[in-house]
């Protein structure tokens, strides 16, 4: 059974969660939608759960070797993944995190050219816009952040986004967590670190994520593992010399992670595993064969 209910007020999204004969949510949102969703299930007579996707900037760590042995790809692929849908993938690769040296003032360079060349292109709707310039602009006016690539396209009375470009020092990025904020839509923030191990350290303060990459060469196995070793608590989905942008639906796919990511770390809201969040498990102890349902039969 499909029902479709449209409305434009948070009011019709209310009533369907405290409706009584439902008994579970799936949401895709931001994190203010989500976790109201949440704390409202929770207040219910009976509560029932819930799984909201929300926040996530799904980091990005360039080690040196990567950027040594090929930041022309890589940046032009980093930018391609941030304007992807015009940056409305929930796995939009929104931060990127590297050692500070002239090959990333170089990288930087290059996926600037790549984000200026980009053309304005509609979101979803206005009010998704107006998130985003709001977004936008709560970076730009930071303290200690640099813009980069400044947007084309302000006009709040219509859809059209176009590309942003911020870049910051690890210290200022640690000093500053609201920095670590989403922005939906396709902007990023560049963190020079001072070292790999304020690399480390900016790695071990963030949040839940949906997908955490590491971009490396096979010498620098031994700095994956420091920094796999802190991301795979933070995360559902780890990359290895790829971008998240891409979410393949297969068994073997998580597409979740701890909060504020999602409100329940346990599942996925893709590939075959998603089925669970709707399923209970149910014992039937000491029936006879004829009165088990019959799927169970002959087991």
């Amino acid at each position: 059974v499909f029902s479709l209910l449209q409305g434009s007020r948070h009011e019709l999204g209310t009533a369907l969660v405290q409706h009584p004969l439902i008994k579970a949510v799936a949401f895709t949102g931001s994190l203010a939608g989500g976790r109201a969703l949440f704390d409202l299930a929770a207040a219910r007579p009976e509560p029932i759960p819930v799984f909201a996707e929300m926040g996530s900037v799904n980091p990005v760590f360039l080690l040196p070797g990567a950027l040594a042995s090929g930041s022309g790809a890589l940046a032009e692929h980093y930018a391609d993944s941030v304007v992807l849908g015009v940056g409305q993938f929930c796995t939009k690769p929104g931060l990127l995190l590297a050692v500070q040296s002239s090959m990333l003032d170089a990288f930087v360079q290059r996926v600037e050219a790549r984000l200026l060349a980009k053309q304005p292109e509609p979101m979803l709707h206005l009010g998704i816009k107006q998130n985003y310039l709001h977004g936008v602009h709560k970076v730009a006016v930071s303290t200690g952040v640099e813009t980069v690539v400044d947007l084309k396209q302000r006009e709040p009375e219509n859809c059209l986004a176009g590309p942003a470009l911020f870049r910051t020092t690890g210290g200022t990025f640690l000093a500053n967590p609201e920095l670590a904020e989403e922005v939906f839509g396709p902007s990023a923030i560049v963190v020079a670190c001072s070292s790999f191990e304020q690399m480390l350290q900016v790695a071990g303060e963030l949040r839940g994520q949906l997908s955490a990459t590491v971009h490396a060469i096979p010498e620098e196995e031994n700095d994956c593992r420091q920094l796999f070793n802190l991301l795979e608590r933070k995360t559902g989905r780890l990359i290895l010399n790829g971008f998240p942008t891409g979410v393949e639906v297969c068994s073997a796919m998580v597409h979740g992670g701890p909060y504020p990511a999602t409100t329940d770390s346990r599942s996925t809201s893709v590939g075959s595993s998603a089925l669970y969040r709707f399923l209970r498990p149910l014992c039937y102890q000491g029936f006879t064969p004829g009165l088990l349902p019959e799927e169970l039969r002959g087991l």
